[in-house]
């Protein structure tokens, strides 16, 4: 068994990884936009963070179970696999580990991905007449499926391929970047978009960000939980 210090450090060294490469991809396609080098597609950010979550839950899913996500962490809550003493520790280094990841590649990464008007990119933002409602449902719907994914292969017993279930669930963020990069970003958990918010103090529909993946990730533990794991009660 692992010491709780050694599940909290795993929670905070695996979002900061996935904001670190999810984020940095994004600074380095406004960089090479700034300088006319091109620019990365939608499926090479949609990838580097899909692969992000898929390598670091995988990683390190037998230690803390690679949540990495608050809205995953709160499906744990809601269903009782997680004390709320544990699951409040589980945000707090979740968060921390994102925003030493913002602070991170601010240090590191040029001037070019910084500027006023690559604010919107660098942080999750919605696009031209996508309301917040739109937004919010589109945050939930896309976390819901991550989290339903989530503990169908990492959760559930009878799922296939245990050991290397982080993959499908980083294809399941990848598969939501494809489609909501345009729309929201896709930030899928609010650490992802706290983070950046606080370094850039770039605030715009923040609330979103929070919302929509929570009320996803409830929504779709809740009905894994009741649905699929009636004969694997919480220990």
């Amino acid at each position: 068994m692992y010491s709780l210090t050694q599940k909290l450090f795993a929670e905070f060294i695996g979002t900061f990884a996935v904001v670190f490469f999810a984020m940095g991809a994004i600074c380095a396609d406004e960089f090479l936009r700034s300088t006319g080098q091109g620019a990365i597609t939608t499926l090479g950010l949609a990838l580097a963070y899909g692969l992000a979550v898929g390598i670091m839950v995988t990683a390190l899913a037998h230690i803390s179970g690679g949540h990495l996500n608050p809205a995953v962490t709160i499906g744990f809550w809601v269903t009782k696999r997680l004390s709320t003493t544990l699951t409040l520790l589980y945000w707090i280094v979740q968060i921390l580990g994102a925003v030493a990841a913002a602070y991170l590649i601010a240090a590191i990464v040029p001037d070019a991905p910084w500027r006023p008007e690559a604010m919107t990119a660098i942080n999750p933002a919605l696009a031209l007449d996508f309301t917040r409602l739109h937004a919010m449902l589109l945050e939930g719907v896309m976390t819901f499926f991550l989290v339903f994914v989530f503990f169908a292969t990492m959760v559930d017993v009878k799922g296939a391929f245990n050991k290397i279930a982080g993959f499908g669930v980083g294809f399941a963020v990848t598969m939501d970047a494809l489609f909501g990069y345009p729309l929201t970003h896709a930030a899928l958990n609010p650490a992802r978009a706290f983070g950046p918010a606080l370094v850039t103090h770039h605030w715009s529909n923040h609330g979103v960000y929070w919302v929509g993946p929570l009320l996803g990730g409830v929504l779709a533990s809740v009905i894994y939980d009741r649905v699929f794991l009636v004969d694997q009660p919480p220990l």
